[in-house]
């Protein structure tokens, strides 16, 4: 019986997304050819024929593209069952056949001549319904300041990588606004409830208002506009763009609208107080509940379309107000009644997080309640983290709901790499093979984007594929050659080393954010342990700088090159700030101020020079991105502030501190050495005075640093000076021979 539920479940889903499919198939091939067009340029374009048809994916339902054709004097020919799918045909043959790369940092896309011929007629289709793609938090952390140009650069990555499902979420404070004002609230209490840009994400789950507000005019004129082009877009490829939905949170003045009304003040979030933090809970017994959840959705139904699918996340990372089963049926129940009250055919997308986040809370009981609430296959679960602490598997499948393994990989958009590429090669398989599973897809959902592009290329590919890839060591070597545009055995090697490092994390505790010490408010008791050998990673960089006469024609290698110098350097500081602290607790001053001195004097201003030289790594172009997004400077130096306190103290106290960490040139000069040059010389004054070093008061004392660097208006370059190069050349010839000989 269980298993003839999770196939009706299914069943339903499948029927349901289907039908909520935009565009015909004519407008879905011309979208892929404007999309060839941008990618290739007209002329190499031309030798393509792309075509969509239904029928190619009538028997499995599931997307499909066929390849065939090129050679001498023939056209390669592209057919999908979607533009998603035949995008993702083009991939793979740009990929598998002309040994091409699309990528954040760039693109290699140097075409042989001829295009190579088809041997055979390839046909390959997806094993499951759905690639996802997004976090709530990336809207924040990677996409805030985006405008048009970027976000047409990211959708067409999404296309070609097979996405099909993804967050559309720009511009729903706009509906807010409408609806607040409809339901009474006067402008001043709605600007008051807003938080700034840079933190909306967590406006949108509950876990915050005010902070950092308020959300200018042209903010909504503006989203408005961008969220008519990105759904218009998302939807000429086939792609199922995901709203937003009514989750419960509402602000406080509307007690003042309704004083009757049946709310919980619910906890603080984040170290933020109730100023900032504690929303405002509808009770889902409030007659309030189902007139606000309609009003919103359908406001935002009129203005933008719908394809069906709605998030919404009422507990994300906050404990509810009782653990009753009852309770959480109701409160789940209710956001799903005021999705179908005005959109029938509505799908709730849960993250699934929570149960995740507050194991503790979330039992048997509680997660069945939630997972219950909602009839099976109109509840569409993100098993968020499943690469590392999935999900599925202690609650027998999401209790016959349909799932989707994802790879969140990344907190905060943090940079230094990392990947745990077994568990990702390895993850999908098993959840599609697990007893009655319910998995309908795969997904990437990371906090931030712009990193360790190897580790979404894997997952990318995975969504394609009905098993793992049996060698990843000959995959990350066809990577190399790939991104790089030639074949090298050097950076292979290196790549190979990298592959058995950084990108090699399992067990328990293996989390993508990055507490290296360089990015941390310093104290003596930081962790430096990592999960493997750090000579891989100063044997990986002497490999990539050994390739240099070859490669550094090449942009991908060089924005490697920068990017594993500054893992080295990375690495290099946790070891110099080991000897700093061994010193200082062994009262040797002349170790401490040697060791203390390369630090905070050599080797991160080294650190920022090198980043300097690549467009990538600017704080100037992510300060830039945010100041052209407004219309007065008024507006520009607000978003700039924002951007700022994202980057660092998060909150006005330092809240989340240095969570959304970025090795950023600027950031490391002004930020993060200023901080370790005031360690240091507090060390060594505390020795030299023979008083106990005063952990309290130093972080009072970084406080002062860290909110003057928030604060600043200084401009930063926003094009690279310096060759990468010769600067990571530098660096490995001055600390290398130091660590071969252990003399760090």
């Amino acid at each position: 019986m269980e298993a003839v539920a999770v196939a009706a479940a299914l069943g339903f889903l499948l029927l349901t997304a289907a039908g909520g499919s935009a565009g015909d198939e004519a407008r879905e091939a011309a979208a892929v050819r404007e999309l060839l067009a941008r990618l290739l340029g007209p002329g190499p374009a031309a030798a393509f024929s792309v075509s969509v048809e239904r029928a190619l994916a009538a028997e499995s339902g599931l997307d499909t593209y066929r390849l065939s054709g090129g050679g001498v004097g023939a056209r390669v020919r592209v057919l999908g069952s979607t533009g998603v799918a035949a995008a993702a045909g083009l991939h793979r043959y740009l990929r598998d056949f002309c040994g091409c790369h699309v990528a954040w940092s760039g693109s290699q896309l140097r075409l042989p001549q001829p295009l190579p011929a088809v041997p055979e007629e390839l046909t390959e289709a997806t094993p499951n319904r759905y690639r996802y793609y997004q976090n709530v938090c990336t809207q924040s952390y990677s996409f805030v300041w985006w405008d048009w140009a970027r976000w047409e650069q990211e959708i067409d990555w999404m296309a070609l990588n097979g996405i099909n499902l993804a967050l559309a979420w720009s511009g729903q404070e706009a509906i807010w606004q409408r609806v607040y004002l409809a339901l009474g609230l006067t402008q001043t209490e709605i600007d008051e409830y807003f938080t700034g840009p840079a933190f909306l994400a967590w406006g949108r789950m509950g876990n915050l208002h005010t902070w950092s507000g308020p959300l200018p005019p042209s903010w909504h004129l503006k989203q408005l506009y961008l969220q008519h082009r990105i759904l218009d877009r998302m939807r000429s490829f086939g792609m199922i763009p995901v709203l937003p939905a009514f989750a419960g949170h509402v602000p406080k003045a509307l007690t003042r609208v309704f004083p009757q009304i049946n709310i919980t003040q619910m906890g603080s979030w984040g170290h933020f107080n109730c100023s900032y933090s504690c929303s405002f809970l509808l009770a889902p017994e409030d007659p309030l509940f189902p007139i606000v959840g309609s009003l919103f959705l359908r406001e935002l139904t009129k203005e933008f379309g719908t394809d069906h699918i709605y998030g919404a996340d009422t507990f994300n990372e906050m404990k509810p107000p009782s653990s009753e089963p009852s309770y959480l049926a109701a409160a789940t129940a209710t956001v799903y009644q005021a999705m179908i009250a005005v959109d029938p055919d509505a799908v709730w997308l849960l993250q699934g997080w929570l149960f995740q986040h507050q194991p503790e809370f979330w039992g048997p009981a509680q997660v069945g309640a939630v997972l219950g609430a909602v009839p099976r296959g109109r509840l569409l679960v993100l098993d968020l983290f499943a690469e590392s602490q999935p999900v599925y598997v202690r609650t027998a499948s999401f209790q016959g709901q349909p799932f989707i393994w994802c790879m969140l990989h990344n907190f905060g958009g943090n940079h230094g790499l990392f990947g745990a590429l077994e568990s990702v090669n390895r993850g999908p398989t098993a959840a599609r093979l697990f007893p009655n599973s319910t998995m309908v897809g795969t997904g990437m959902a990371p906090e931030g984007i712009g990193q360790n592009e190897v580790v979404y290329a894997l997952m990318a590919e995975l969504g394609w594929r009905k098993d793992p890839v049996a060698d990843l060591g000959a995959w990350v070597a066809g990577f190399a050659a790939r991104r790089y545009g030639v074949s090298h055995g050097t950076a292979e090697a290196a790549w190979r080393l990298l592959l058995r490092s950084v990108y090699n994390c399992s067990g328990e505790g293996c989390s993508g954010h990055n507490r290296s010490p360089l990015v941390r408010r310093p104290s003596l008791q930081m962790a430096t342990a990592v999960w493997y050998n750090r000579s891989d990673v100063l044997e990986a960089w002497r490999l990539l700088l050994a390739a240099t006469p070859t490669l550094a024609t090449s942009p991908a290698f060089c924005y490697d090159l920068v990017d594993v110098t500054r893992q080295a350097v990375q690495e290099l500081v946790s070891l110099y700030y080991e000897e700093a602290r061994t010193a200082y607790l062994n009262t040797e001053l002349v170790p401490l101020m040697r060791a203390g001195g390369v630090l905070a004097y050599e080797l991160l201003p080294a650190l920022d020079k090198v980043l300097a030289s690549d467009s990538h790594f600017l704080l100037g172009s992510w300060l830039e991105r945010a100041r052209v997004a407004a219309v007065s400077e008024t507006e520009a130096r607000f978003y700039e502030q924002n951007s700022r306190y994202q980057l660092t103290l998060w909150g006005p106290e330092g809240n989340i501190l240095d969570y959304a960490n970025k090795q950023l040139a600027g950031l490391v000069a002004d930020y993060y050495a200023p901080r370790w040059r005031l360690f240091m010389e507090t060390l060594v004054e505390s020795l030299v005075r023979g008083i106990p070093f005063q952990q309290h008061q130093f972080d009072k004392n970084a406080f002062q640093l860290e909110q003057t660097f928030v604060l600043s208006t200084r401009r930063y370059p926003s094009q690279p000076q310096g060759d990468t190069v010769d600067l990571a050349k530098k660096l490995f010839l001055k600390y290398y021979p130091r660590w071969v000989a252990g003399a760090l």
